[in-house]
């Protein structure tokens, strides 16, 4: 048998993050990955502190900024790189009643460190508006993330290619197949629901379509348009334009209506030509409150659920890893706004 202090299942935003407090903080793990991308893989990336449709900000927003900056400052000291790209938002205003909605909404105290209040017109879009910048906003390079530690995983013999079979969990003896642990902790996105421990936990399933073009004219560089969807550039000489959002339409194959939608919403912001080089989708974990599911199964007091990222992925996986670790191993209380019981 192999001792762990840890049996982590999932490999996206929640699964890695959480296996970045247990090598900062020197435990045992063992992370199970299917192999397939999840969600998080084919997501944008996108670091920001602003709902761009209202102009509002969310809880705890600052605080998350603040420490996913010091959290990819210690990944860097074991995978040799930091995976922020400073590329900030540019928020397309529709008319010049949106510039003056943002203008008044950046006097906010809440606002007024990520409202910018010089506004910038940008080659290559049509921006005839022109753009509000959201400050400290930026991007996570989603591919160097895995990569990286997916590599130093491996390296460390930290990783199960291999689907878990909740089958041969035994709860009760702390066992999995040839491993002895302390704690399961379940980050599955929406795999949660083959999971009998947790199957029945509030999130729902927001499909999310983008799409990868060729620009016959490029864009400047470090910067993330956004309009309807977020445009910026991918390291292979594409663009990244997405994603969309859809609560109905939830089969697992591309829906030929959101690629249009995409197309068009391209269509209105870039005058040029492009080719759509490929498609991608993926599944988040929504929850109807907009916060995440975190806690400890009522029976089994080994088991634990990090779910209900939603679309901030980046920035509720790397803070409330933070918290569940803290409420593991020092028994401080989570959040009431995230905690697994609030809708019991």
């Amino acid at each position: 048998m192999k001792n762990v202090d840890y049996i982590i299942v999932g490999d996206g935003y929640a699964g890695l993050f959480f296996a970045h407090q247990l090598i900062k903080n020197g435990k045992s793990f063992v992370i199970y990955s299917e192999g397939r991308k999840s969600a998080s893989q084919v997501s944008a990336g996108i670091i920001n502190p602003v709902v761009l449709k209202k102009f509002t900000t969310f809880w705890k927003a600052q605080e998350q900024i603040d420490f996913l900056k010091i959290t990819l400052d210690e990944i860097k000291s074991y995978t040799d790189k930091n995976y922020l790209i400073k590329a900030p938002i540019h928020r397309i205003f529709h008319d010049e009643n949106e510039q003056k909605l943002w203008l008044k909404k950046s006097e906010n105290e809440d606002l007024s460190d990520f409202l910018d209040k010089n506004f910038d017109r940008l080659e290559g879009v049509k921006n005839e508006f022109k753009t509000g910048k959201v400050n400290q906003s930026a991007r996570l390079d989603v591919s160097g993330f895995f990569e990286g530690l997916f590599s130093y995983f491996k390296k460390n013999e930290l990783i199960e290619e291999e689907k878990f079979d909740y089958a041969k969990l035994d709860a009760q003896n702390s066992s999995y197949k040839d491993y002895q642990f302390k704690n399961v902790v379940f980050c599955e996105g929406m795999g949660v629901k083959e999971n009998p421990y947790f199957s029945d936990i509030a999130v729902n399933p927001n499909k999310g379509h983008h799409i990868k073009v060729k620009l016959s004219v490029s864009l400047p560089e470090n910067i993330t348009v956004k309009k309807k969807h977020f445009l910026f550039p991918t390291d292979n000489g594409t663009y990244f334009y997405g994603g969309t959002y859809d609560r109905e339409q939830l089969h697992h194959h591309i829906d030929d209506s959101a690629v249009e939608q995409l197309v068009n919403g391209l269509s209105e912001i870039y005058p040029y030509d492009f080719e759509v080089k490929e498609v991608n989708f993926g599944f988040r974990p929504t929850v109807k409150d907009r916060r995440p599911i975190i806690g400890r199964h009522e029976e089994y007091k080994n088991l634990y659920v990090f779910n209900g990222l939603g679309a901030r992925g980046i920035l509720n996986g790397c803070y409330f890893s933070h918290s569940l670790y803290r409420f593991i191993e020092e028994n401080i209380p989570l959040h009431e706004e995230v905690s697994l019981n609030r809708f019991q």
